[in-house]
């Protein structure tokens, strides 16, 4: 059995504000079943009390109001409730990013404990690569469609990959938050032959250069820690070239937890 009651009754059965109520109904997201055409009051329906109920938590939740409109006019339960996972689902991953933001401002308050750096020649080596012009903000998810790419084309050529995977960023990609990445597996040369017509890749010649190399140990959204250490340590003791870093994936998405990553950063340095 329902009832209608006035929009102050409705406000204490709702949990909702008069005001609030009032802007709901503006906005057609929150309609009253009647209002009195002579006083504009309005009234509500004990039915609508279920739906009040949901639109003020998933305003706790700070959907927006746009978005709850599409809940409330969904057509069917599973369509709403796709709609309300799909926004679960965004809200953790942003308090992922929120508790990785933390942790990682904890760390700037201990103090540092510096890093090593080690001198090393790179012989030029044969890949197999995917470059584009890439914008930080989607980097991870270029990366992830490219090195999935890389290594299915390798599995489906029965290639096994000849060291770990890596990337470069030029020096645009810092500097503009946009700039050329090349993601590549090395191979072997003997394969290179086999893998040109791998649909999407390329078979790259990676020029050999001497690099000051720091392992970086955990999460990708720490690099700007080794990146900065290890740019220091270039910029103070030797002479750094305007080429691309080499970023090389020792343990890396799909081998661990990002706890445990560990990726060589490549500063090509020019001073023998």
């Amino acid at each position: 059995m329902t009832a209608t009651v006035p929009i102050g009754e409705f406000s204490r059965l709702s949990y909702l504000t008069i005001k609030t109520l009032r802007y709901y109904h503006e906005i057609e997201l929150l309609r009253p079943v009647s209002v009195d055409p002579s006083t504009g009051y309005r009234f509500y329906s004990t039915d609508q009390v279920e739906q009040a109920h949901l639109i003020r938590r998933l305003r706790d939740l700070n959907m927006p109001l746009p978005e709850i409109k599409a809940v409330a006019a969904a057509p069917d339960q599973g369509a709403r409730d796709a709609a309300i996972r799909a926004h679960l689902e965004r809200m953790e991953e942003e308090l992922t990013r929120t508790r990785d933001v933390v942790a990682s401002l904890r760390s700037l308050l201990t103090p540092g404990h510096g890093i090593e750096v080690e001198y090393r020649w790179i012989p030029s080596h044969s890949v197999l690569a995917v470059s584009g012009v890439v914008q930080r903000e989607h980097c991870d998810t270029w990366c992830d469609n490219a090195f999935g790419g890389l290594y299915g084309a390798l599995a489906a050529a029965d290639i096994a990959p000849a060291g770990p995977g890596g990337a470069t960023y030029a020096l645009e990609f810092f500097e503009a938050d946009e700039g050329e990445v090349v993601a590549f597996v090395p191979i072997d040369p003997q394969h290179r032959d086999r893998l040109r017509n791998a649909d999407g890749a390329s078979v790259l010649e990676l020029p050999g250069r001497r690099f000051a190399i720091a392992v970086h140990a955990g999460p990708f959204t720490e690099f700007d820690r080794t990146y900065g250490a290890l740019g220091s340590h270039v910029a103070e003791h030797d002479s750094a070239l305007a080429e691309p870093v080499r970023e090389r994936y020792l343990i890396g998405p799909g081998d661990a937890a990002p706890a445990d990553y560990r990726t060589e950063v490549c500063w090509p340095v020019g001073r023998l």
